[in-house]
């Protein structure tokens, strides 16, 4: 590929078809149509492109056949990885990206500092979420549905990817633990290092589609990258037996074209999922769990101790899960809790929610206050008589 920063006027005079994108990073005739529905007087003779990585100062885009190291844009806000742009001229006759497409999909989690409820997007425009899952190390049920939940919820198709196979005897207890917690997602199980599984795994993957793979450092997967592209593309590091950490081997999100027309994007190791408004991931991710909560007796069913409870019938007799259902409870008060810091209306309700509550416990505390007064009388009452 050519590594150009700037053409003439002239290459901008061409229309946009599914011959002038960057077709080796997933540019397809339903994405061209997507530029055409987003096309106008303003971009009609700019090009398709796409943002393959994104660095402090510059915005590394493919154009067609080439790789263009290009300024932020100016007016159409901050690129990601994956983003569909324009590609157009400046005041120089140089190029740059003219405008940002509305995302397909978009995979974003809550930021980091617990406080916060802002976004932090990952990536754009993937096909497939590749939830890496190494099996050399314990098995972090929370962490597992909660990436599943985001990525259910960014538009695109979950897939967990279980690596390092060779490297434990307890391979299939885990692939047996995650399939029951990834509850009807995929799972393919791969060794990079001998090669196994890697033809499944691409068989998930059609031309022009496009995965990113996330998971925590030293999960493999770099060494995942390397076999899926057939050569080194990615550093790998050693992983420290004590705590299972790693290096973080890579440093920025990145789009690899792959030998059969799939887009790779590799994500920096991530440690923690903090879910973003993932309202329909939890649909997705718990559907057997809201089905079950929908057949309760009573709408408003707080599924604890009431009659008719579908909830607690089916904790009973084993056909929900304990911990699934403890899972389910957990994220759905992150999701409530990070409503309250957003929404005005929902944190005067919970407000008024604990206020009844605090009410209600402070007649019952007066009351029982009461009752053992009176039961102290009576018992001095009987005394005297006596």
């Amino acid at each position: 590929m050519n590594n150009s920063s700037g053409t003439s006027l002239d290459s901008f005079a061409v229309s946009t078809s599914s011959h002038d994108g960057p077709e080796n990073y997933g540019y397809s005739p339903s994405v061209a149509e997507h530029f055409d529905t987003h096309q106008s007087e303003h971009n009609r003779h700019h090009r398709p492109g796409r943002v393959v990585r994104v660095d402090r100062n510059l915005v590394l885009t493919a154009v067609g056949t080439e790789l263009l190291h290009l300024p932020y844009p100016l007016d159409a806000g901050p690129p990601v990885t994956g983003d569909w742009v324009w590609i157009g001229p400046n005041r120089a006759g140089d190029r740059q990206i003219t405008g940002i497409l509305p995302r397909r999909s978009e995979l974003s989690r809550k930021r980091a500092f617990e406080d916060s409820s802002e976004a932090q997007v990952l990536a754009a425009n993937m096909d497939v979420v590749g939830v890496v899952v190494p099996v050399d190390r314990p098995l972090t049920h929370n962490r597992l549905q909660r990436t599943l939940v985001a990525a259910w919820d960014s538009g695109a198709v979950p897939l967990v990817i279980i690596t390092k196979a060779d490297l434990a005897d307890v391979a299939d207890d885990v692939v047996g633990k995650v399939i029951l917690q990834a509850a009807g997602v995929d799972v393919v199980t791969t060794s990079a290092e001998n090669g196994d599984g890697i033809d499944a795994l691409l068989a998930h993957l059609p031309p022009q589609c496009t995965l990113v793979l996330l998971g925590p450092s030293g999960a493999g997967k770099s060494t995942l990258i390397n076999a899926l592209v057939g050569h080194q593309v990615q550093h790998t590091g050693e992983v420290r037996s004590g705590d299972f950490k790693g290096k973080h081997t890579t440093t920025s999100r990145e789009l690899v074209p792959l030998s059969n027309g799939a887009v790779l994007m590799d994500t920096p190791g991530v440690r923690g999922f903090g879910l973003f408004d993932a309202g329909e991931g939890m649909g997705e991710m718990f559907a057997d769990v809201e089905d079950l909560a929908s057949r309760c007796r009573f709408s408003d069913c707080a599924h604890q101790q009431e009659p008719g409870c579908a909830v607690q019938a089916a904790l009973a007799d084993g056909s929900l899960d304990e911990r699934r259902w403890l899972s389910y409870g957990k994220l759905q008060r992150e999701l409530a809790a990070l409503a309250r810091r957003t929404d005005a209306a929902a944190r005067r309700a919970y407000q008024r929610e604990w206020h009844q509550k605090v009410v209600v416990a402070g007649k019952s505390q007066r009351s029982a206050e009461r009752d053992s007064s009176e039961r102290r009388e009576e018992q001095r009452s009987k005394r005297k008589r006596r």
